[in-house]
């Protein structure tokens, strides 16, 4: 082991004479700690160049070999997979959709409440950024991200509406694809804010919890009777 050392030594040495940068040394971690460190540096580097980085790069950051990496990986492919399982999925919070549905509650003071959490959640350089670059390369996520998003917050946040306007639910009255377009704008308008700050590098005029608020409140001041006429006329 002191010999591994003394070499591993030997060649930072050599390289600090030569003017170029050590390479980092390799650190001896379990199975499991190895793949979660794989995972978050590669969430960073996606963020940072896209997916258009190349593993040997993405290895050579982590100070692993690109054999190791794919020994934990088989493909670029796979490890995109993962990033979108812990970094895509897990943004949503089941607490935050359960309390979505509590009504003892006003809805105002829920949708408020919901978004706020999710901003605080997803409105960060890391995912901001490989949200629009999975969108540039094609790459699927965003789709799939979009159908989870319509199951388990547009489609509540419709029904939820409806019943605050004492509305038909379904399946007396499906929802419309026009109720599922305005509760998108609201979430988009709300992801903006990430957009400005992470993609286009300018700074919020507010605090993010006031921004999202009056946010909400625009929506929850338009939106209702537009939709109230929607669902009657599909009665």
């Amino acid at each position: 082991m002191s010999s591994r050392r003394g070499i591993a030594r030997g060649k930072a040495q050599r390289a600090k004479r030569a003017g170029k940068p050590a390479a980092p040394a390799r650190q001896r971690l379990k199975p499991a700690d190895r793949e979660s460190m794989i995972v978050a540096g590669a969430v960073r580097f996606f963020a940072e160049v896209g997916f258009e980085g190349q593993t040997r790069e993405l290895a050579r950051r982590l100070g692993i070999t690109q054999p190791l990496l794919y020994r934990y990986f088989p493909s670029k492919s796979a490890l995109i997979e993962r990033v979108y399982k812990e970094f895509f999925v897990t943004r949503l919070d089941p607490r935050s959709e359960a309390e979505l549905l509590d009504r003892s509650m006003p809805f105002r003071e829920r949708l408020t409440r919901f978004y706020q959490n999710y901003a605080r959640r997803i409105l960060t350089y890391e995912w901001v950024r490989i949200y629009m670059f999975a969108g540039l390369k094609g790459t699927g996520l965003n789709v799939r991200y979009q159908k989870l998003l319509r199951d388990r917050v547009f489609a509540p946040v419709i029904r939820e509406l409806r019943v605050e306007l004492g509305l038909p639910l379904p399946p007396a009255s499906p929802f419309t694809e026009a109720e599922f377009e305005h509760v998108y704008d609201l979430h988009a308008v709300i992801f903006y804010l990430g957009v400005r700050k992470w993609i286009y590098g300018l700074d919020l005029p507010e605090e993010l919890e006031s921004a999202v608020a009056r946010r909400v409140v625009a929506f929850l001041e338009g939106v209702p009777k537009v939709i109230g006429d929607l669902a009657r006329k599909h009665t």
